[in-house]
């Protein structure tokens, strides 16, 4: 099986850590994010790959190369300009087979894949969408089927009285499984969307939907809150992933050195060339990246602390995601989703908090900033 995957955009919600970096390669954890869509693509036999480009596509080759690191072969198409998602896919026509799967590059999912190309082959369906189940459908587009799955029709947004008699609300998960065909309706050189163009044209002609099963997990992580979420959910094994085989029975990975006066506490990552210096807290879940510093009577607490950063002693990282190369000055707080880009330099006795966001190479000076 072949899959297309469209990492065009240019990750706006989670700048500033996708200012200089496409969202594909940024470090999730312990790898690429891409890596993650990836690996379980090839968990369900799934080999060769598609990239559709945009945003950065140079770099997005050079981390992900051909694809081996991850069990797949890599191809990559780059977009002369953004062509919308089914612009997109038509742009990758030339190397598409009779029957593909194609998917958003921004969700961690452990759906089960195989399950739903097995529903699309014995359904014949032209083109099968994955749905899943969500509590409130009034920030979505809801998916409505027939009793055979078969799609009957999509509600933007419903209010209340457009919700009576569902028993379950059900949205597009980003992930279908087409037949070349559907490649026949799509304009070529063109700005063409599939969710709002292709996928109504189909209705009644072969488009179905698979329902995930309420227990798989999936996320889109393009926004700070869901990338922590998403790290925090890896790290505690609430989806399924290869990082699981790094993390022992306490939940975590400790290859730096972590004095015997720090203090370590629920699922952590803490990479080689780390240091954790005595008095320091570590509360998970939470990464530190290589080559980073903890001073004494620091505390890391459900933050993302990425490679080469050096946080100052009595300084608090709460719930906040640091990009490489960051310094964080002694007392300082960093809090409350609060994103500082590449290179950032903030200076002791400074509070950040209620989502701010340092753009790269930033600097403050001692006591510049109290959010």
């Amino acid at each position: 099986m072949q899959a297309v995957i469209l990492v065009g955009g240019e990750g706006t919600r989670l700048r500033p850590l996708t200012s200089g970096t496409p969202k594909p390669i940024v470090t999730f954890v312990d790898r690429p994010f891409m890596g993650f869509m990836l690996g379980w693509l090839a968990r369900h036999g799934v080999t060769d790959v598609v990239m559709c480009c945009g945003f950065l596509a140079t770099k997005v080759k050079d981390v992900l190369g051909d694809g081996s690191a991850f069990g797949v072969q890599l191809r990559f198409v780059e977009e002369p300009e953004p062509r919308g998602t089914a612009g997109a896919l038509k742009f990758a026509e030339a190397l598409l087979e009779d029957r593909f799967l194609m998917l958003n590059g921004d969700t961690l999912t452990d759906i089960d894949l195989s399950a739903q190309i097995a529903q699309h082959e014995r359904t014949g369906a032209v083109g099968t969408l994955c749905l899943v189940p969500v509590e409130d459908p009034s920030a979505f587009g809801l998916v409505l089927r027939h009793e055979d799955t078969s799609v009957s029709g999509f509600l933007e947004k419903p209010g209340p009285d457009q919700l009576v008699g569902l028993d379950r609300y059900l949205v597009s998960g980003g992930i279908y499984v087409l037949e070349r065909t559907v490649l026949d309706l799509i304009a070529p050189d063109q700005n063409v969307s599939i969710e709002t163009q292709i996928w109504p044209a189909l209705v009644g002609q072969g488009l179905y939907g698979f329902a995930a099963d309420a227990s798989s997990y999936w996320l889109d992580i393009g926004t700070p809150d869901r990338y922590l979420q998403g790290t925090a959910d890896i790290l505690t094994g609430a989806v399924e992933t290869a990082v699981s085989q790094r993390l022992d029975g306490s939940r975590q990975a400790i290859a730096g050195d972590v004095h015997p006066g720090a203090r370590v506490t629920g699922p952590v990552i803490i990479e080689a060339g780390a240091t954790v210096a005595a008095g320091a807290t570590v509360k998970g879940p939470a990464i530190i990246g290589a080559g980073t510093t903890v001073a004494a009577d620091a505390t890391v607490d459900g933050a993302v602390i990425l490679a080469d950063c050096t946080i100052g002693a009595g300084a608090i990282v709460r719930g906040a995601i640091l990009s490489p190369n960051v310094t964080v000055g002694e007392r300082t707080v960093v809090s409350d989703l609060a994103m500082l880009g590449d290179g950032v330099s903030v200076g002791a006795d400074n509070v950040l908090g209620a989502a701010v966001k340092l753009f790269p190479g930033t600097a403050l000076g001692d006591g510049a900033i109290k959010v």
